[in-house]
């Protein structure tokens, strides 16, 4: 499906729409807004959305950067998260009420993100906006037990040869265990950073330097885990 523009503030933002096929069960269906990683709006990321489509979501991918290029926003987008706001966490929140108040949404949504979305999945986990959260390779802050109170149930994939190290899903388990927040977080021992990502352009070369290599095998088990834990929470 072709993108889409939703209002956010005084501006307007930009998207990729992914909605159900005719074969899949009628609508009105649950909502799920994908956040891309640090790239942005790649062809990987929008069949991700296309992915949940296929599961019966109406998904909703929108473009952080806005269409510009990748390296001038991503130092941006990376602060942002580290400063928990910014003008990404206004297109965030936007995209999340388009998709909810749409005819053809329930109104109940979850979200996902990947490695730089990833980070902001996590901070959108305790808006109290989502049913449920998927956190792919994030980073995870220090005080996540304070920032996470409150958050809805969370799905999580690392892999144990990230240069990022475990703390991150080791930090992550620990805080969710302590505020009883529902949890399935899993590290994958042999793969490293973005092994659910399917790279092309700029995104592939630095896969191969730094091989941070697509890995079907645990990329589908981790899949697996992703719909089962959002049927469970959010429904199919």
């Amino acid at each position: 499906m072709p993108g889409i523009s939703y209002q956010v503030a005084d501006r307007t933002a930009h998207a990729y729409l992914a909605v159900p096929s005719a074969g899949s069960a009628p609508g009105p269906w649950h909502g799920v807004v994908v956040i891309h990683e640090a790239f942005g709006l790649s062809d990987d990321i929008r069949r991700k959305a296309d992915l949940f489509a296929e599961h019966g979501y109406l998904a909703l991918a929108p473009d952080l950067f806005d269409g510009r290029p990748w390296l001038r926003c991503v130092l941006g987008a990376v602060r942002q998260v580290h400063a928990r706001s910014g003008p990404a966490f206004g297109i965030l929140e936007a995209a999340r009420r388009y998709l909810a108040t749409r005819d053809d949404c329930t109104g109940r949504t979850g979200v996902i993100g990947f490695c730089l979305g990833g980070g902001f999945a996590l901070l959108c986990a305790p808006t109290g906006g989502y049913a449920v959260a998927s956190v792919n390779y994030g980073e995870v802050p220090e005080d996540a037990e304070s920032v996470l109170r409150g958050a809805c149930p969370i799905v999580a994939s690392y892999g144990g040869r990230d240069p990022m190290g475990t703390k991150h899903p080791e930090r992550l388990q620990r805080a969710l265990t302590v505020l009883e927040i529902p949890h399935d977080v899993q590290v994958y021992p042999g793969v490293g950073h973005r092994f659910l990502t399917e790279p092309s352009g700029a995104g592939a070369v630095l896969a191969r330097f730094a091989r941070m290599n697509y890995v079907e095998s645990d990329a589908a088990d981790a899949w697996r885990r992703i719909f089962a834990f959002f049927g469970e929470h959010l429904g199919g």
